[in-house]
């Protein structure tokens, strides 16, 4: 049994789905606390739904149109995306917007560590999420019809905006750490000399890999997608190498040349060299923002908790890391000069 009505789903899917075939049945994929997605395994294929949550919603959350169309640019372009089949905006279907696309087989990694894989193998898997960030920051927005896919200026400004607004939205108690951070961060914007497709929340458990081998063949999840500093995707990504990620596991502290994945420095050089940068900044500050962001986020399930909305069954204990996460957001700012 899921939350989604089938016989309506059904209807929509025959008219909207190209080829589609049913019979089908629709299985809830765990984990999903943000955008609830589902496995339709079809007499015609599989594919994937991923909706909005039910419910109330903070204003633009949960954008799975803005996915949709992302998805949609990139594939054309032989980007690894799943193929994009049909949008849904219509409430009265299933109660929320939603779309689907392929379903795209391969490998998922949850430990960033890789076990079970051999020190070359975790060097290639490594060497291709890099990579193929470095090539999703080449593609040329305007090519691709994403010219207006976000709004001119600086990318982190509009950012810590955003991102206190959405706490200040769903806040249930006042932390110290993160009422430092609302007024440290836009007194301390750094200057913006690119602008990019940002994914917003590049990670290797956000990728399908092939397989039989370390390629990626699928990025997934879009929702924090916007047009640009290409730093906060990289800084993203290079926290795995700093801090303990949430609710993943991460690289502190492990003997990366014994296993065999490049340590921070390898990461950032091959990156540089796959877009033509002489280097990268400092990056503390940009370390701060992204636990800053990563605390609005898990603040607003908190919020959905309180309210009987979230929808994973890990949400609660998702919630439980809002002050660990603005406390290590503020000792990076610390870092950084704060």
């Amino acid at each position: 049994m899921t939350d989604v009505d089938t016989t309506r789903l059904a209807s929509w899917l025959a008219t909207h789905v190209e080829n589609f075939r049913g019979p089908f049945t629709l299985e809830k994929f765990p984990g999903g606390q943000s955008n609830p997605t589902y496995r339709i395994a079809a007499a015609s294929g599989d594919y994937v739904l991923r909706r909005k949550p039910f419910g109330p919603l903070l204003p633009s959350a949960h954008a799975v149109d803005r996915e949709h169309r992302l998805i949609a640019a990139l594939a054309p372009t032989g980007f690894p995306v799943a193929r994009p089949f049909a949008l849904c905006t219509d409430d009265r279907v299933i109660g929320a917007t939603f779309y689907v696309m392929s379903h795209v087989a391969g490998r998922t990694y949850w430990d960033g560590s890789l076990p079970g894989l051999a020190p070359a193998e975790r060097r290639a898997t490594y060497d291709a999420m890099i990579d193929t960030l470095a090539a999703l920051h080449a593609v040329d927005p305007d090519t691709v019809g994403l010219g207006d896919y976000g709004r001119p200026g600086n990318y982190f400004e509009r950012q810590v905006a955003r991102w206190t607004k959405q706490y200040r939205a769903s806040e249930t108690d006042r932390i110290d750490s993160v009422e430092r951070l609302i007024d440290w961060l836009p007194r301390t914007l750094p200057r913006q000399d690119r602008t990019a497709i940002v994914h917003g929340d590049y990670r290797i458990d956000n990728l399908i890999y092939a397989p039989d081998g370390p390629r990626v063949v699928a990025v997934l999840d879009w929702e924090l997608s916007t047009l640009g500093d290409p730093l906060a995707d990289v800084s993203y990504l290079l926290m795995n190498w700093v801090t303990e990620p949430e609710g993943r596991s991460g690289l502190l502290g492990l003997d990366l040349p014994a296993l065999g994945i490049p340590t921070l420095e390898q990461a950032v050089a091959r990156y540089c060299a796959a877009t033509g940068r002489d280097g990268l900044p400092d990056l503390d500050w940009y370390f701060a923002y992204n636990l800053f962001r990563l605390t609005g986020i898990v603040q607003g399930i908190k919020k959905r908790v309180a309210d009987g909305t979230a929808s994973s069954a890990q949400a609660a204990e998702t919630a439980a890391r809002v002050v660990p996460l603005a406390d290590a957001a503020w000792s990076f700012a610390q870092k950084a000069g704060a």
